[in-house]
């Protein structure tokens, strides 16, 4: 659902929004999360996960085509 390059955007800012909470159960530095998120029909969803967290990510042609 999402590109390559959206996904790290949404998971920076995740994790900017995170961060910024100074929970004190929180650890320093890099936050582990999974996001699911559903579209408009049953097919369509993405998982987000923390930047830190995928090492390689990897090019999806259903929507990494170029606008």
């Amino acid at each position: 659902m999402f590109s390559t390059k959206q996904k790290r955007e949404i998971a920076e800012a995740i994790q900017k929004i995170l961060q910024g909470t100074g929970h004190p159960e929180l650890p320093e530095g890099e936050i582990e999360f999974h996001i699911h998120v559903k579209g408009a029909d049953s097919w369509s969803w993405a998982d987000i996960r923390n930047n830190g967290h995928v090492k390689s990510p990897k090019i999806n042609p259903w929507n990494e085509r170029k606008l």
